[in-house]
C-alpha cells in the first residue's frame, strides 16, 4: 500500500533526476524512464518499511526516519534510495553507518559542481575541515527535499538565492538590499543576484570572482547596455580587456554589492564621492577638481553629451576616412598601372653594385630614419591590443611584450624615443636655418612643404595612372614623400600631445577641463591609426612595394643609389644637379654586400612586422573593433 501510496505521489512522474552518469557536467541528468521509476519506487518502499517508524534512530541517536511524501516531490524524487545510499545492502552491522552518502554519491550525477566545489572557497567549513556531502545542503534544500533551481519554492531559485547566500553572508546581503538592484528584486524585478557574479558552486574569495573581471562588465551590459558600449569603447574597458588587472572595471567604481543611481548621494559616483572613488587607483590627479570631470562613460558620437568632444570626433572620423579614401583609391591606381608598366617594360633595371652610384641621404638622415622605424613599430606593437581590445590577437600580442602593464611600459618608452628625434629634428632645422643660414626649408626643390609645383605633379600623375599622359618627371621629393612627412611631423604633435595628457591627466587637469581627457583619448587613439595604417599600407606601397620598386628600395638604409635610377625616377633633380655642377661631388661607391645585405635583413624584417600589424588593423575593424 504505501509503494503504491507512493507512486502516485509522483514517483514515475517527477522524472528530473537520474541514476548515477559519471562525468556529468552537474545540470540535470537524463531522467529514468517511467519502466526503471516505477522499479525504484518498489524497491524503495522497502527501505521505507523500516525508514517509516518515527523511534528508528541510529546508534548515535540521532532519528533515521524517512519522510517519503517530500522526496517524492523533490528534484530525485523518481530516483531509487540506493542511488545515493550505494552501499546500504552491503553492511553487514548497523554499528557501521548504513548507507551513509557522501561527495562521492553526489558526484556520480554532478561531477562537474563537485569538482567546481572542491576548488572553491567553499572546500573546507568553518572550521577549517574539508567539506562533506552536508554541504550541499547549505545551499540546497534537506537532502531529501532537493528542488529544482526553476521551481518558486527551490533555495536557489533567483528570487531565494539572495536569502539563501545571506544565511551566512549576512552584512553583504544588508547592503545588497539597500542598493538599486536590492530594492528592485524587491519589486519583483529581474536583477543579478549572488550568483550572477561569483557563480553558483565554483566561488572563489574575494577580490576575485568565479569570472574574468571583464565577463563582469559583460554581465553589467546586459541590463546596461547603453553604458557597458561606452566603457568597452574607453581605455578602462579596454585595458580590462587586454588583462590590465589595475584598470577600473564596473564592479570597482560602483561598488560590488552597494550599486545606487548617481543621483542619490550615498552612491559612490554621486559627484560628492568621486574624489574618494577615482581617489582609489588616481590618488594625486584627484586633488585637481577638474580632473574629476573626465567622463567614462562619453558618447563622443552623440553632440548632446558633450558637444566639444564630439566636434573632434567628427572631425578625426572625417580625416580617417578622408586620408584613406584618398590614398587608397591612388594606390590602386598606380597599383594596376605600374603593373602593366612593368609587363611592358617601361621600367629600367637598376642591378646592385653596377655603374655609378649617387649620395642621396647622410648619415645622420640614415640613423634617424633606422630610429624611426624602430620607435614605431614598438608604439604600433605595444598600442594597438589597446586600440583592437576585443580583436583576438590583441591580448595574446600584449602578452607577447611582457603582459598589458609591459606593454604600456614600452609604449612609453618609444614614446620617449619619438620625442627625441623629433626634437633632434626641430634642433637640427633650427641649426640649418640661424646658424649655417641654409634656406629653403619651407619653399623651393629642397622644401618639405606642399606647394603648387605638387598638385601639378598630382594631377599629371592621375593622368598617367589612367593612361592619359606621360609619367611626370619629379624633382628632390615628391608629392606622396611631402606626405608621407608632414603625416609624420603632424602625428608625432598630434599623438604626442594627446599621449602626455592622457600620460600626465593630474598635471594636464591643472589648466583643462576633464572633457579635455576624453577628447585626447580620441586624438590619440584615431591618430595612431591614421598613422600606422598610413606607414603600413601606403608609405611602404609608395617605397618598397610598388611593382618599380619591389621587393624594396634599401636607399634609406645605403644612403645611396644607382645613378641610372636617379635620373630615370627624378630627371629634374639629375638635370639641375648638372646644371649646377654638383653631381660629380655625390658620387659615392656602391654600397658593400654586406651592407646590402644587413640593409635588406633589416628592411624586410621592419615591412613584415608592418604587414602583419596591418592585417591585424583589418581584422579588428572587421570585427567591430577599435572604431
Amino acid at each position: 500500500m504505501l509503494a503504491m501510496a507512493l507512486a502516485s505521489l509522483g514517483w514515475a512522474g517527477v522524472a528530473i533526476a537520474s541514476a548515477p552518469a559519471a562525468g556529468h557536467d552537474g545540470g540535470p541528468a537524463k531522467p529514468p524512464t517511467a519502466e526503471q521509476a516505477a522499479k525504484n519506487a518498489e524497491a524503495n518502499a522497502r527501505c521505507i518499511d523500516c525508514h517509516s517508524d518515527p523511534e528508528l534512530t541510529a546508534d548515535d541517536g540521532r532519528s533515521m526516519t524517512f519522510h517519503g511524501e517530500p522526496f517524492a516531490a523533490s528534484v530525485h524524487g523518481s530516483n531509487a534510495c540506493t542511488d545515493c545510499h550505494s552501499d546500504a545492502l552491503t553492511r553487514k552491522h548497523p554499528r557501521e553507518n548504513l548507507g551513509k552518502v557522501g561527495l562521492g554519491d553526489c558526484a556520480s550525477c554532478h561531477a562537474a559542481a563537485i569538482t567546481q566545489l572542491q576548488s572553491s572557497v567553499h572546500a573546507k567549513d568553518r572550521k577549517g575541515s574539508p567539506i562533506t556531502v552536508e554541504a550541499c545542503s547549505n545551499c540546497h534544500e534537506a537532502p531529501h527535499e532537493i528542488k529544482a533551481a526553476k521551481d518558486p519554492d527551490s533555495a536557489v531559485h533567483v528570487a531565494n538565492v539572495t536569502d539563501t547566500c545571506g544565511t551566512c553572508h549576512r552584512p553583504v546581503k544588508k547592503e545588497f538590499m539597500a542598493s538599486a538592484h536590492g530594492v528592485a528584486a524587491e519589486k519583483g524585478e529581474k536583477v543579478p543576484t549572488c550568483v550572477s557574479c561569483h557563480g553558483d558552486h565554483g566561488v572563489v574569495s574575494a577580490p576575485a570572482t568565479s569570472v574574468t573581471r571583464a565577463q563582469i562588465a559583460n554581465d553589467c551590459g546586459g541590463c546596461h547596455e547603453k553604458k557597458f558600449e561606452t566603457f568597452a569603447d574607453g581605455f578602462h574597458g579596454k585595458a580590462t580587456l587586454i588583462g590590465f588587472e589595475a584598470s577600473a572595471t564596473c564592479s570597482d567604481c560602483h561598488t560590488p554589492h552597494n550599486a545606487l543611481a548617481a543621483s542619490d548621494p550615498k552612491s559612490s559616483v554621486h559627484p560628492d564621492n568621486l574624489a574618494t572613488t577615482c581617489g582609489t587607483c588616481h590618488e594625486s590627479e584627484v586633488r585637481q577638481a577638474k580632473f574629476l570631470s573626465f567622463n567614462p562613460h562619453i558618447d563622443a558620437s552623440d553632440p548632446n553629451d558633450n558637444f566639444y568632444v564630439y566636434v573632434i570626433y567628427m572631425f578625426m572620423t572625417g580625416l580617417l576616412l578622408g586620408v584613406f579614401g584618398f590614398f587608397g583609391i591612388h594606390m590602386l591606381l598606380w597599383f594596376q598601372r605600374a603593373l602593366v608598366g612593368k609587363l611592358r617594360g617601361e621600367f629600367p633595371s637598376h642591378a646592385a653594385h653596377e655603374g655609378v652610384w649617387v649620395k642621396r641621404f647622410s648619415n645622420n638622415q640614415i640613423w634617424m630614419h633606422v630610429t624611426i622605424i624602430l620607435s614605431f613599430l614598438l608604439l604600433a606593437a605595444s598600442g594597438l591590443p589597446l586600440k583592437f581590445a576585443g580583436a583576438s590577437w590583441a591580448e595574446p600580442l600584449a602578452n607577447l611584450l611582457g603582459g598589458a602593464e609591459m606593454a604600456a611600459f614600452w609604449h612609453r618608452v618609444a614614446g620617449a624615443i619619438t620625442f627625441g628625434y623629433f626634437g633632434w629634428h626641430i634642433l637640427s632645422l633650427m641649426l640649418g636655418w640661424f646658424v649655417k643660414k641654409d634656406r629653403g626649408y619651407f619653399w623651393g626643390w629642397r622644401s618639405l612643404t606642399p606647394q603648387l609645383s605638387d598638385a601639378k605633379d598630382l594631377w599629371a600623375n592621375l593622368k598617367y595612372f589612367l593612361y592619359l599622359g606621360p609619367r611626370p618627371a619629379f624633382d628632390r621629393w615628391t608629392y606622396w614623400e611631402k606626405f608621407d612627412y608632414l603625416a609624420v611631423f603632424w602625428g608625432v604633435a598630434m599623438i604626442g600631445i594627446s599621449g602626455l595628457l592622457l600620460w600626465f591627466p593630474g598635471y594636464a587637469s591643472i589648466v583643462l577641463p576633464g572633457w579635455a581627457l576624453n577628447a585626447a583619448y580620441i586624438i590619440h587613439s584615431d591618430e595612431a591609426l591614421l598613422a600606422t595604417g598610413f606607414i603600413f599600407l601606403f608609405h611602404f606601397f609608395h617605397t618598397h612595394l610598388r611593382p618599380e620598386s619591389f621587393p624594396m628600395d634599401p636607399v634609406v638604409f645605403t644612403g645611396s643609389q644607382p645613378l641610372a635610377r636617379l635620373k630615370d625616377e627624378r630627371p629634374r633633380e639629375y638635370e639641375r644637379l648638372v646644371a649646377s655642377g654638383k653631381l660629380e661631388s655625390l658620387i659615392v661607391p656602391p654600397p658593400t654586400k654586406a651592407r646590402m645585405t644587413v640593409s635588406y635583413v633589416f628592411g624586410f624584417a621592419a615591412v613584415a612586422i608592418g604587414i602583419a600589424l596591418a592585417i591585424g588593423i583589418f581584422v579588428g575593424l572587421a570585427g567591430g573593433y577599435g572604431l
